[in-house]
């Protein structure tokens, strides 16, 4: 292992390293966000770089591709040291780097998007050469084997094919060295496995490739060196053949950590939340869930499933009474509240994890105590029906603050102030302890670090344990096949199935997911409502 307490990388040979940053140190008004990082690619490898919410990975990473200037250090490419003002300087040093969030043009087609700002020319260069783009995509595609028509529009292609077309637009800039921060994250199973099929296509081709991750299950698969960044430090640097998910979890928080949790199983009450052939439209009018019906018992997690933007949010908006459904009906505890506001579910116990936390469960210039009470204003604990007791409301925040590890530990800190991970802390911890008899949890561990994930899939558990029901949306499926006694996989607006978790493959999930079923797939429940099964052992993963 290589780290900050090692041997110094700084009088290494530059022939061996595709890429090599030496004591950099990048400040921030007040954050130290990396603090004298010795980090090193070798040539032609898969590098995983992974660490806690606000390690500072893709701060580094940023560094590397010239959106900052480090504060102190010297950064390597090719051996030579290199001063990168902005990320064209980064490009034309055979450095480009995929975004979490993709930066394609939805109606451009993918030849468009790829020569976009170098564009081939003719006529003296005062017209873009439309053929000449599209043959040098479909060339370069082919030469990576890539399945993509250059002719399509970007609208109108998978999430899976949008990444390869951003992986293009790098390698036609002439990248040697690629850097993809969070790739897994919106993938399907199926394109998990394409794109680890495309690293080594990539290096095979002698790329080399750097990937930013939470998920220690992929950064084993996938890298060949895993790099460990924990409060802005280099930890240490291992060979993936040669570690474990346990030690690189140690690695990253400073001490051990339980990657599996066990639950005994809960007695299963009456049916708590009731959805009958519910139908609601997006922003633009949209029908984004189309007929959806289920049930979730007391003591039971009913997981949903399903690659972001299925109509997921917009079926836990109608369930929290953010948004109106069209049609159908939403019952809690026998009682229909389909048309109930936000405030009169939560007055009758309905909790709810947001994924936007910053535009759904906080106003981020209030200082934590107020964000406590948010929502909660008229609840009996909090107030009489006139007058909030600041008192006890002070209490209860102090209690969430210690409980859940926020930091600054401060009640008088503004909402803003706080990192993500600590603002989803604050969120879960408000939610989890008003005593629900529905937890509506979308996202409950997005952005959070992995000894905190641990904390949060045992208090949802603990609930489950308690008898309340859990609704429980996660782009995460090995979270949601983990946690649910249930799982439904949704897609286009409609559930393909729902399922025991423990009785189908990834391999199947993913490809419901996709809108398809496995051959031979014999399907479960369907759409209609059933009842549950005892499970013996519920495990939480942190991946």
């Amino acid at each position: 292992m290589s780290g900050q307490d090692g041997p110094s990388m700084r009088d290494s040979g530059g022939s061996k390293y595709a890429v090599r940053m030496d004591g950099i140190t990048k400040r921030f008004p007040g954050v130290v966000a990396n603090d004298d990082v010795d980090f090193a690619v070798e040539r032609g490898t898969v590098h995983a770089l992974v660490g806690e919410n606000g390690a500072g990975k893709t701060t580094l990473m940023n560094v590397l591709y010239g959106l900052y200037e480090p504060t102190e250090g010297t950064v390597y490419v090719d051996g030579r040291p290199r001063e990168f003002d902005s990320p064209r300087d980064a490009i034309d040093a055979g450095v480009g780097m995929i975004h979490q969030h993709f930066m394609l043009v939805d109606p451009m087609t993918v030849a468009e998007n790829l020569v976009l700002g170098v564009e081939p020319t003719k006529w003296f260069g005062l017209v873009t050469d439309e053929a000449q783009a599209v043959a040098d995509t479909r060339e370069l595609a082919e030469r990576y084997g890539f399945d993509i028509d250059p002719t399509e529009r970007v609208q109108e292609i998978s999430v899976g094919e949008q990444q390869r077309v951003e992986i293009l637009k790098a390698l036609y800039r002439g990248a040697e060295v690629l850097v993809l921060d969070e790739p897994t994250a919106v993938l399907t199973p199926q394109e998990v496995e394409s794109l680890f099929a495309v690293f080594e296509e990539l290096v095979a081709e002698g790329k080399t490739i750097v990937f930013i991750t939470h998920k220690l299950g992929e950064a084993l698969t996938a890298a060949d060196d895993i790099s460990v960044l924990r409060d802005g430090r280099l930890v240490g640097t291992v060979r993936a053949g040669e570690t474990t998910r346990e030690e690189l979890a140690t690695m990253m928080v400073g001490r051990e950590v339980l990657l599996e949790v066990t639950s005994e199983p809960a007695d299963r009450g009456p049916e708590t939340l009731a959805v009958d052939d519910l139908v609601v439209t997006d922003d633009r009018g949209v029908r984004a869930v189309d007929g959806v019906s289920f049930a979730v018992q007391a003591g039971e997690v009913f997981g949903v499933a399903g690659v972001d933007g299925n109509g997921q949010s917009e079926l836990v908006e109608a369930v929290t009474g953010l948004r109106q459904p069209e049609s159908g009906a939403v019952t809690l505890a026998g009682e229909e509240i389909t048309h109930d506001s936000r405030r009169e579910r939560i007055e009758a116990g309905v909790s709810y994890i947001a994924e936007d936390r910053q535009h759904r469960s906080l106003v981020l210039e209030y200082d934590l105590l107020r964000n406590g009470l948010l929502g909660g204003q008229t609840l009996p604990e909090f107030s009489d029906g006139r007058l909030i007791d600041w008192g006890r409301t002070r209490s209860f925040v102090e209690r969430v603050i210690e409980e859940y590890d926020v930091r600054p530990p401060d009640a008088s800190a503004s909402a803003r102030s706080l990192s993500g991970g600590n603002q989803q802390k604050m969120v879960v911890g408000r939610e989890f302890e008003r005593d629900p008899v529905l937890m509506v949890a979308s996202h409950p561990t997005r952005g959070v670090d992995i000894g905190s994930i641990e904390f949060v899939h045992n208090r949802l558990l603990d609930l489950r344990t308690e008898g309340v029901a859990v609704l429980l949306v996660s782009s995460k499926l090995e979270e949601v096949q983990r946690l649910a006694d249930r799982m439904a996989v949704m897609y286009d607006g409609r559930f393909v199935d729902v399922v025991d978790p423990d009785a189908v493959t990834e391999e199947e999930v993913g490809l419901l997911m996709a809108g398809e079923y496995p051959d031979d797939y014999e399907r479960g429940e369907g759409e209609k409502r059933a009842t549950t099964e005892d499970r013996p052992t519920d495990t939480a993963n942190i991946d």
